[in-house]
This record gives C-alpha cells, structure tokens and sequence, in this order.
C-alpha cells in the first residue's frame, strides 16, 4: 500500500491504482459526467481497505438512488478507517453523519478541510446533490468559505457560479459561468448555473438553443442529462410550445428514458405544469411516469424536496387517500421541515385533488413565503406558485390571481405567464 493524493492535494490511504480510479470518479461527479459510480467501485476492486472508496459508494446509493448496499458499504467505511489519515477519518465521519440525517459534521469537516471537493459538492444544493440545508444562505456561506482555497479553479468557479444566480446576481453568475466551461466545457454544474440565469431572466430562446447545442457537444456523457432536457423542456413551456414540449417529452424525458428519482423530479413535475396551463391541449398522462417511480419515493420521501414532488404527483393523479397518508407520515418526522411546509403542501393538493381549488388556494397562499424550506431552485418550487395561480383561476378568484401574475411578468416576459394573465383577464 502507498499514500497518494487525491485531485486537490489530499491525502488517499490506498494503493495508487486505486486512488487513480478513484479520482477518476470524483472528476466525473464534479463534472456531473456519468461514470462516477464504476469507477469508485473498481478503487474498491482494486484496494477492498480503501475506506474513502467505500464511504463514496455509500453517498452515491444514498443521494443518486444508486443501486449500492448502503450499509454495508458505511460498514466497511469505519471498519477501515482506522488506517488512515485523520482527514480521511473526519471525511467518513461526516459521511455517515450526513447519511443518517445528521450533516453538522460534514459541515465541520469543511470548515477544516475545504479542499475535500467531494464533500463540498454534497454539501450544497444543485443538480447533483440535495445538500446539507435547505437554508440558501447557509450553502452559500459554505461556498464562499470554501472559495479561497480553490483560487480560480473551473470546478469551484462553477459551484460560485450557482450561488450568484440564486442571490440574482445574473451578471455575475453568467461570467462565472462562462469562464469555468472556458476551461471545462463539460463543466456541469457552470451549465446549470448559466441554464438558470436564461431561464430566470426570460432568455428563453437563447436558453434552449444553447443548451440543446451543449447537450448534443460536450453534455452527450452528461449524468443528469433528463435534468437538463426538462431545463429545455421549461422553456419551452414558457414559450408556450407546446409541441416542441411534445416532442422533448417523448423524446428525452419519457418513460423508459427516465425513470425512477429523475422521473419524479423532472417528468413528472413538467408534466403538472403543462397540464395546468391555458390551452395546453392534451398532456401525456402521468400514470406512465409514475409508474417507473418506487412506491416509497411517493409515500415516504427521503427528502422535503422530494416531497414536494411527491405531493404535485399524488395530486396529479388524484390519489386523495395516499396524499392524507403522505400528509400524516410527515407530521411525525422528526425532521420539522416536513410538518412545517411538506404537511400543508399535502392538505392544498388534497383539496385540489378533491375538487376543492378555493381551499387549495387558501391553502397554497398561506405556504408560498415558506416554500424556500423544500430544498431545490427557485425554478423548481416555482411549480408551487404554478399551482396557486391555477387554484385561483379554478375557484373563480381573478382578482387574486392577477397580482401574482404580474409580479411574475414584471420581473421577466413569458409567454406562459401572458397566458396566465389573459384568463384572469377573462375572468
């Protein structure tokens, strides 16, 4: 055995044809690339002691559904940890911690050891991981104290780069962006950074072409490709294409293109905002999709972020029962974002799935300021907002509808939102 570094200068206890396959992983999962999972699997072939390869495995089961025996691979992480460096020990530590729904440690492990890229990434919310808050100050602060020890490398630009959108800093975020697919054109995370700045400034045309341009060039291997195709999808919704909405679905997002996590997240969540569009015309059924979604995924989600996709599903379908049960699971979490934002999120579907969209509304009115704590984009949650204008054209409430609309359209133009607009008008 030998002790070699890991692609920012860290110490691997483990032999060098494992550490090389191993950081072969992490570079891919930096670059949201696929082959991640195999190549951390062959550091284990390589070195079965190797316990920073083991503890990779297990976060890969748990925050990519990764068909990986978590627990035995946490077992073998802390069997084997004993032989190696005190950063990898806290590095386990934290992954474990992080794992079984306690990420204080993983937070602690950065601040001594912001070079540990890995866990940076899991630690912040974008497309890869769901992070370790769903408080975006507090991921922001753990990028930007992270910030000085990465200088101007492309990979941590890219991370920068996301938070600037998410503070609104279009500008900035988009040179950021810009400047890290300079360096790495398959950069994923700068692409998703650059994809919500076209998307939250109304770009919607210049979005889709460059990202359809990026995902048939450098993005061909990426390993969230459904992600950005529902990314492309969105704006193309917001264009009010819907044919072009079609075509992407059955194309891109379709079962059994997408199944599973990515399905729950990114069909089925596109699929509920179509169909509650004026003049959508006819909508694929979800029943097809939420099919290839793993019951528990829907009736007891391992995130509020899944959650909240859970809830727009079960509504979608109609499921008024499963939503009453969904609703009363997450009043007993521990975990007091669930009864706090998943609980009333689940009573406003219910009513709707119900027939009720006036209590819906209600409902959907009073949890808006609190729809910050699901975790995600503010792209994503935006489907909450979707649903309250819906609610409020259902129940007959244009007044009400109006101004939540118009907020929307002053702050970017949208084809969508006009149609929005023109049936609270009509009203």
């Amino acid at each position: 055995m030998s002790s070699t570094d890991d692609l920012y200068g860290l110490t691997l206890t483990t032999s060098d044809a494992a550490a090389a396959a191993y950081n072969r992983g992490v570079s891919a999962l930096l670059r949201v690339q696929t082959g991640g999972l195999g190549a951390v699997s062959e550091a284990i072939s390589h070195d079965p002691t190797f316990a920073l390869g083991h503890a990779a495995m297990a976060l890969l089961g748990h925050e990519y559904c990764a068909p990986v025996d978590i627990q035995a691979r946490i077992l073998a992480a802390l069997l084997h940890a004993d032989r190696a460096s005190d950063r990898e020990r806290s590095h386990v530590h934290a992954v474990v911690e992080h794992i079984s729904g306690n990420s204080r440690p993983l937070i602690s492990h950065l601040h001594d050891h912001p070079r540990d890229a890995l866990l940076l990434s899991i630690a912040v919310p974008t497309i890869a991981f769901a992070g370790v808050t769903t408080v975006p100050q507090e991921s922001w602060a753990i990028v930007e104290r992270a910030r000085p020890a990465y200088g101007d490398d492309w990979w941590s630009t890219g991370l920068l780069a996301f938070v600037r959108q998410e503070q609104r800093r279009w500008d900035e975020a988009m040179a950021l962006s810009v400047a890290s697919l300079d360096v790495e054109p398959a950069a994923g995370h700068s692409v998703h950074a650059r994809t919500h700045v076209h998307y939250e400034t109304g770009d919607h045309v210049a979005g889709r072409d460059w990202l359809d341009g990026w995902m048939s060039g450098p993005g061909l291997t990426s390993d969230n490709l459904a992600h950005y195709s529902w990314h492309a999808a969105l704006h193309e919704l917001s264009m009010g294409d819907y044919a072009a909405v079609q075509s992407r679905y059955d194309q891109q997002l379709a079962p059994p293109t997408v199944v599973g996590c990515r399905a729950l997240v990114d069909s089925c969540s596109l699929l509920w905002r179509w169909s509650i569009t004026p003049g959508c015309g006819a909508v694929p059924a979800m029943e097809t999709v939420a099919e290839s979604v793993d019951a528990h995924l829907l009736d007891a989600p391992p995130t509020p972020f899944m959650a909240m996709h859970a809830a727009v599903t079960l509504c979608a379908l109609r499921e008024s029962d499963r939503l009453g049960k969904l609703e009363r699971w997450c009043e007993g979490h521990p975990d007091p974002t669930y009864a706090d934002v998943v609980a009333p999120l689940c009573r406003a579907m219910r009513a709707l799935a119900d027939d009720d969209p006036g209590a819906a509304a209600d409902r959907l009115g009073a949890l808006l300021g609190r729809v910050w704590r699901f975790g995600g984009s503010d792209a994503q949650r935006e489907v909450v907002e979707d649903t309250l204008i819906a609610a409020l054209l259902a129940s007959g409430r244009y007044d009400e509808a109006r101004p939540v609309i118009d907020r929307r359209l002053d702050r970017r133009a949208c084809p969508r939102d006009e149609t929005f607009r023109t049936a609270a008008a009509g009203g």
